[in-house]
């Protein structure tokens, strides 16, 4: 396999497994493409690289970098805007958890804590109040969990998954 086949087989599994996550397929495909460039490049050259639309390619641009997951690069002497993307792993993973947490979980714990009010006066209630404080308890452990590996380092996690898979 050549360098340019290998490029075009990681840009379409990195868009293929974040959008088996719920993440935009075209978006991952982006952030995969500035994960291999060496270099930021423009806008234009990921418009080029993928065949995309300008209007795809900008959006999904300022998606990344509100993310955290891409960065913006002026160039001396280019009115022209570059971009790069966040190449440390363990920096991508921490703002991908920062991100989805912010997202997903915190809202669902918000309506949780709303409805952890309902009382407990008749078997339907009982029943149900019951199924929401235990999704209520494993969310905010979940919740808890995703804070400590936020604020973890790389190298404690690397122990911890090592220990893991031992």
């Amino acid at each position: 396999m050549d360098l340019q086949e290998g490029k075009q087989k990681f840009i379409e599994s990195w868009g293929k497994m974040a959008s088996d996550w719920g993440i935009n397929r075209t978006m991952a495909q982006v952030h995969a493409l500035l994960l291999i460039s060496p270099d930021a490049i423009s806008a234009d050259e990921v418009m080029e690289g993928l065949n995309i639309s300008r209007g795809n390619v900008n959006m999904n641009l300022r998606a990344l970098i509100d993310w955290g997951l891409v960065h913006k690069k002026l160039k001396a002497g280019e009115r022209k805007e570059y971009f790069y993307a966040e190449k440390d792993m363990w920096t991508v993973v921490r703002q991908i958890i920062i991100h989805r947490k912010k997202k997903e979980l915190e809202p669902m714990i918000r309506v949780l804590d709303d409805v952890a009010g309902v009382e407990a006066s008749c078997p339907e209630s009982e029943s149900f109040c019951k199924v929401v404080k235990d999704i209520r308890m494993l969310s905010q452990r979940a919740d808890q969990t995703l804070d400590t590996l936020v604020k973890a380092d790389s190298s404690w996690f690397a122990n911890i998954f090592y220990r893991m898979v031992r």
